[in-house]
């Protein structure tokens, strides 16, 4: 992995240091560059848990991926410039209480001079900034409040809505391994339970709000103002290059 080409591909311009300001900056810089994308599962691109393999496809080939590439790869990159870090395994919270399967989402813990952080940048629309696991604490980002609540065996981060405590998803501090997460990778681009083959998702923060596209309709969100384009499928790559500047390789059909 070149630090230098990563870094440019995210638009940070100094040299990173290993401090929580570098690392707020980072995952900022992360979030409005490299969007969170599901396109090769639709394009019959297989998605390989190869670390160079993600790398070429995010920064030399101005893609983006889901949580596995993104947060994988961030990882990488938060090691070699020196942070203390692991990944970790989410369960995604579903609804009345139910939790996806281990590994269904993945995330990573940074730990700065013994004070741990929740740090995600593949969970589509979460948090800004990294969040400090502190328990049963509002947690202000500039995306939205957020908690961490603890169980017998796992944290759960929470969206705090109107004072109504919404969980996102639970995670053990117990540290994985990038190949830990293949079945589950697998099963979200094979199996048509998965929500990620149901519906083509691109999206990405910006500085006023958020750009997202799916099969047929592009939104734009810009200071709570909200504009909506609906257009042809046929159309998509041509929109998808329009407002995100990307293409996916046509080595293969598409679903």
């Amino acid at each position: 992995m070149n630090i230098d080409q990563y870094l440019k591909r995210i638009k940070f311009s100094r040299s990173p240091k290993v401090d929580l300001k570098t690392l707020i900056e980072l995952q900022h810089s992360h979030l409005k560059t490299v969007p969170f994308e599901n396109l090769d599962i639709h394009f019959n691109n297989p998605i390989v848990l190869n670390i160079e393999h993600i790398y070429d496809k995010v920064i030399n080939k101005n893609r983006g991926g889901f949580c596995y590439e993104l947060n994988g790869l961030f990882y990488y990159l938060l090691y070699q410039i020196g942070f203390k870090v692991k990944m970790i395994s989410a369960q995604v919270y579903m609804k009345d209480g139910i939790y996806s399967d281990e590994f269904d989402h993945m995330g990573i813990i940074v730990d700065i001079e013994g004070v741990s952080y929740l740090v995600d940048v593949g969970f589509g629309k979460f948090s800004l900034s990294p969040l400090k696991i502190k328990i049963d604490t509002e947690i202000k980002d500039e995306l939205g409040v957020f908690m961490f609540k603890k169980g017998e065996d796992y944290f759960t981060i929470c969206e705090v809505e109107n004072g109504k405590v919404i969980p996102q998803y639970r995670f053990k501090e117990q540290e994985r391994a990038l190949l830990d997460f293949e079945n589950m990778c697998n099963f979200h681009q094979t199996n048509l339970k998965s929500n990620f083959k149901k519906k083509i998702v691109v999206s990405i923060l910006t500085e006023t709000g958020r750009k997202t596209l799916n099969n047929n309709q592009f939104k734009l969100t810009s200071n709570d103002q909200v504009e909506v384009e609906e257009f042809d499928e046929k159309d998509f790559e041509k929109i998808l290059k329009k407002y995100f500047n990307m293409e996916v390789e046509k080595t293969k059909s598409r679903n």
